[in-house]
């Protein structure tokens, strides 16, 4: 920016509670992102996680798959508010409002769709076979998903000290690359267990093969199941490289990365879970299945 800039504009607030810039009185290059958010791309993403949290709640009622559809239903939510933030911004660049709402909304709402993947862990061991695995079913919840809530809780911290920062404190975006970096390590750890889990169960099947072949059905679940977690971790990182520069890095300026890296990563992720949704899959496995199975039938092969 330069002084010249600086001196036109030296008697407005640009960001802040007390901003007082509108694209009336300043350009969008002096806004927080240094760019006016693009219309059609956040009304598109405001639009297609609507129907994918419709889509989701529809499918969560007809398969009973509760926790599942609570938890997809949540992350669109919050995707649904965070765009409306960023088109509030479209309309006031300088609106600490709307950079509020969608720069605490969209940070933390893949973190409940994280939570709905890794409670399904539990079922695939079931439904493969408990005596496969180096934990009980049980362990997944009991591990992955206070550690998802730390990581929400961590973000959402990072967002609210946003709220009481004029700018010049680091403290809400170390706050939120702290909860962003548990975050990855969660997901990898959780990756790491679940192939391992994966090499045990074929090992396994090398010595007591299963009397039925695995379903058409459970191998495409499989798939995209894996894939929403890959596009989840990518931009867990991406943004994590955005925020360690700050609010005045050159990342958090690019609107086309952002587009692609958070966006679009994110709406992929929550379509393919469509796919990849449990109920169809696991109908009949509930609660009581997967404790009775951790409880009597946990003999893993060491």
């Amino acid at each position: 920016m330069s002084n010249n800039v600086e001196a036109d504009y030296s008697n407005y607030v640009v960001y802040g509670p007390d901003a007082n810039c509108t694209l009336a009185l300043c350009p969008a290059e002096l806004s927080v992102y240094q760019y006016r958010p693009s219309l059609a791309a956040n009304v598109c993403f405001l639009l297609f996680f609507a129907l994918a949290g419709i889509i989701h709640l529809v499918i969560g009622l007809k398969w009973r798959s509760w926790f599942f559809v609570v938890c997809m239903s949540c992350g669109c939510i919050c995707e649904i508010v965070g765009y409306g933030g960023r088109l509030w911004l479209w309309q006031n660049p300088f609106s600490f409002s709307g950079f509020l709402m969608q720069i605490i909304c969209i940070t933390f709402a893949p973190t409940f769709f994280t939570a709905a993947i890794y409670i399904t862990l539990s079922k695939i061991i079931v439904y493969l076979g408990p005596q496969y695995a180096r934990f009980r079913p049980r362990f997944y919840y009991w591990f992955f998903i206070p550690c998802d809530l730390l990581s929400l809780v961590l973000q959402s911290v990072g967002g609210a000290l946003s709220s009481t920062s004029e700018g010049g404190s680091n403290a809400a975006v170390n706050v939120s690359i702290a909860g962003l970096a548990f975050q990855v390590v969660v997901i990898v750890v959780f990756i790491a267990l679940t192939f391992e889990y994966v090499w045990r169960y074929r090992k396994g099947q090398r010595l007591t093969p299963r009397t039925t072949p695995l379903s058409r059905g459970f191998k495409i679940f499989s798939y995209f199941m894996a894939i929403s977690i890959t596009f989840i971790l990518i931009r867990c990182c991406y943004r994590i490289d955005e925020l360690s520069e700050g609010y005045g890095g050159d990342l958090i300026h690019n609107e086309g990365l952002f587009i692609a890296l958070e966006g679009v990563m994110v709406l992929v992720a929550a379509y393919t879970l469509i796919i990849a949704h449990p109920g169809p899959v696991f109908a009949g496995l509930d609660e009581e299945k997967i404790v009775q199975e951790t409880t009597t039938a946990h003999d893993p092969e060491k």
